[in-house]
């Protein structure tokens, strides 16, 4: 993130003209909350205008269990922080860093600044825009990132309205569901 002058930390921001993302910091484990209360709070002070999306980007993880099994999970991909897509202005600060869970904006002295495209493709904030793919059920097809990076599975279920694929994958002996998105995932040709 780019550094702000202390110029340009006193001067009021007018309101964006088109949406960007932004990083909020929240209490210690109070992300789910946070994201709840955002929500209520864009409807108590009717800024569905203003805000349009509230992410908290999960990945799967293979963990081990006490018995010694593994299985996937899902882990918060950055625990203490949630991404929110809107047109900032000053005039919405108060509402969105009052918010129950929410301690502030990631930014210089609190100051918000819009993240870099790079960072947003990074972690999948914006849904691929993927709407047609020649994967079927029953495709044989190669993991690309992620815990299960280069695992092979069956698609079970192809998903284009949201660009997801679940898979079936075989792992530590029994078969596991997977949900991806479906540009992590690559056709095995037979």
């Amino acid at each position: 993130m780019q550094e702000l002058s202390k110029e340009e930390l006193n001067v009021r921001r007018p309101v964006d003209k088109e949406p960007k993302w932004y990083v909020l910091h929240t209490r210690p484990g109070y992300e789910n909350v946070a994201k709840e209360n955002l929500i209520t709070a864009i409807e108590k002070y009717n800024l569905q205008d203003r805000v349009f999306d509230i992410v908290i980007p999960m990945e799967d993880v293979v963990e081990e269990k006490k018995n010694g099994k593994r299985e996937v999970v899902q882990k918060k991909r950055t625990p203490d922080y949630i991404y929110v897509k809107m047109k900032y202005g000053d005039d919405i600060w108060h509402q969105v860093v009052r918010t129950v869970g929410i301690t502030g904006f990631a930014g210089p002295k609190g100051h918000p600044l819009d993240m870099p495209a790079d960072e947003i493709l990074r972690l999948r904030l914006e849904k691929p825009a993927i709407t047609e793919t020649n994967l079927v059920a029953g495709d044989i097809v190669e993991i690309l990132e992620g815990a299960l990076n280069g695992f092979s599975g069956t698609i079970t279920d192809v998903d284009t309205v949201n660009a997801k694929v679940k898979v079936t994958v075989e792992m530590f002996g029994r078969e596991t569901p997977v949900e991806l998105q479906l540009d992590q995932v690559r056709k095995i040709n037979n």
